[in-house]
């Protein structure tokens, strides 16, 4: 479905981005890979499934890395058909105690670099009549937990940036629209379990049970692997007029 055509996923060495990555790849995208870690492996799974494949590590809270990454794609490939906005980062604190720098880095990272990537990508989907911009937003980008001021706002701001590019693309053949994962088993969220563990002095095991629990009626991860399939719905002709959509695969999480 995508063959010849080119999707450059932030934040894809790896958890949801990878997840996407591969499954665009699948349909016959070529790939920008973006991200920090092992770059090597993820890169060779991808060029595994017989499409060709670029990195490129900017560091998606700065501006100036931002614009060279896009113009890394358009030497490499001519131009981004399909731009997956994932990059992001966590935080958790009480807003009285949250680090300045901290609220900063995540306002950066996971909302102003789809703001720059989204501006540098639609002069080329208009001139084509045809773009997919997918933003991975989240539960919280519906819905707000405690002490996540910054990642809250961020998703929040993320669903609002879809709706009005969105608007601003309505009579073209570019979507924007934004997935809303409840929690999907990423080294972010790993991390999150493996601090409650410390913290309550409990197994991994139980406080991964009591974080699904909390928040998540199935008790099961979203997988990067059925994300990756939501992404490809957005691209396909059944998704033409999908326009400036939260869609939610939670669990049920926000049905509540």
């Amino acid at each position: 479905m995508l063959k010849g055509k080119t999707a450059l996923v932030t934040g894809s060495t790896s958890g949801i981005g990878l997840g996407i990555a591969i499954e665009l790849a699948k349909q016959g995208a070529n790939i920008v890979m973006n991200g920090f870690g092992d770059v090597e492996g993820p890169k060779a799974q991808i060029a595994a499934l017989g499409v060709k494949v670029e990195y490129h590590g900017a560091d998606m809270s700065k501006p100036a890395e931002i614009e060279a990454m896009m113009n890394f794609a358009d030497e490499k490939f001519g131009g981004i058909d399909v731009l997956v906005n994932n990059a992001g980062i966590q935080f958790v604190s009480n807003i009285e105690d949250f680090p300045t720098e901290r609220w900063d880095a995540i306002i950066a990272i996971n909302l102003s670099s789809a703001f720059h990537t989204t501006r540098l990508a639609v002069p080329y989907m208009r001139k084509q009549n045809w773009g997919r911009i997918i933003n991975v937003a989240s539960a919280h980008g519906l819905v707000a937990s405690a002490g996540k001021t910054a990642y809250v706002a961020a998703k929040h701001g993320i669903v609002g940036l879809t709706k009005s590019v969105a608007l601003e693309t309505a009579t073209t053949g570019v979507t924007a629209n934004a997935i809303c994962p409840g929690w999907v088993l990423t080294p972010l969220v790993q991390k999150q379990i493996d601090d409650r563990a410390a913290r309550e002095k409990i197994t991994v095991e139980q406080a991964t049970k009591e974080l699904l629990q909390e928040k998540e009626p199935s008790l099961q991860f979203t997988t990067p692997e059925q994300l990756g399939g939501m992404a490809v719905f957005f691209c396909s002709p059944a998704a033409d007029n999908v326009r400036g959509q939260a869609w939610a695969s939670d669990g049920g999480w926000t049905a509540q």
